[in-house]
């Protein structure tokens, strides 16, 4: 059946809010981290990748050691455990990597941050022999709701219905949560914090386990997603998520989900009229266009540094 053009249009803002989600919920973990301590954390993309292979290991174990049925039961078991694994890689990075350099220049946490994505990255590379592995969730890909020509599967129901969940509950814990709290105030003056009986270094850990447990639960959704995973997913994803961050004001959590949404959109929409091929072009020349005209981002707020 041939689709009209208001329907392929519909169609592929729907593709787009499921490629804006994985955008956004690995923003958030990149707005998160600059937010509090002006990191920008490039191997939180290595981290995404990582809490995919996780999923993907721990579901096989379920199934070909535990012969649980593949299904829903076994995908959130493995999710879990990739956010466990992952917001522990989170933070022991964040412990043995960045905290001894908090207070050394900005340049020298950015090229640690370009290490640690190194080694996230060679380290699984060699793990799985640059091999892509394959991800078999036993779900029904092709059943869901119909409207005309427009589907719309169960599984991106679940997926746009999980992103939302994670969104509004990061910003609820954030703005009304003692330690939201403390992560607000410390991203305005660490010092002071410090002599306010705040503990920086536990309230920056655990900012780390958040946004790396993010990132894991965006890679087990790829995984049921796409349905294969490989070690140099991460580098893309991470570049885009970065963009999404920059888009939205980095540093701003609604920033970090509006940038990820709006550049998935765009993605969507401008491949299904000019080609894959122009993704790239459509992200990047957002990003450019948003930096000229809006430096700090569509939701980003101006700093002011005190000498």
């Amino acid at each position: 059946m041939t689709m009209s053009l208001g329907e392929v249009i519909l169609q592929q803002i729907v593709n787009g809010l499921i490629l804006g989600s994985f955008y956004a919920l690995i923003a958030l973990g990149y707005s998160m981290v600059y937010g509090i301590i002006k990191l920008l954390n490039f191997a939180h993309g290595d981290i995404y990748m990582t809490g995919a292979f996780v999923c993907l290991s721990v579901f096989g174990v379920l199934i070909n050691r535990f012969g649980m049925a593949p299904g829903w039961i076994g995908i959130i078991i493995s999710i879990v455990a990739a956010m466990v694994l992952s917001g522990l890689l989170g933070y022991l990075a964040q412990r043995f990597a960045y905290r001894p350099l908090l207070g050394a220049p900005r340049l020298s946490l950015l090229i640690t941050a370009i290490g640690v994505s190194l080694v996230i990255y060679n380290s699984v590379m060699v793990i799985t022999n640059s091999r892509p592995l394959f991800f078999t969730s036993g779900l029904d890909n092709s059943a869901g709701i119909r409207f005309g020509g427009i589907t719309i599967t169960y599984i991106q129901i679940v997926l746009i219905a999980v992103s939302a969940s994670l969104m509004i509950g990061l910003t609820l814990f954030i703005g009304y949560t003692m330690t939201g709290k403390a992560m607000r105030a410390i991203s305005l003056d660490q010092d002071t914090c410090r002599l306010m009986g705040i503990n920086v270094n536990q309230t920056v850990g655990v900012t780390f386990i958040i946004g790396a447990a993010l990132a894991a639960i965006a890679g087990g959704l790829a995984c049921v997603y796409y349905g294969n995973v490989q070690y140099n997913m991460g580098y893309t994803m991470g570049i885009k998520a970065f963009t999404a961050a920059v888009i939205g004001g980095i540093g701003s959590i609604p920033g970090a989900m509006l940038g990820g949404l709006l550049l998935g959109l765009l993605e969507a929409v401008g491949t299904q009229f000019l080609g894959s091929q122009w993704k790239d072009v459509f992200a990047f020349g957002l990003l450019i266009l948003i930096l000229i005209l809006k430096p700090n981002g569509l939701l980003g707020k101006t700093e002011i540094e005190r000498m």
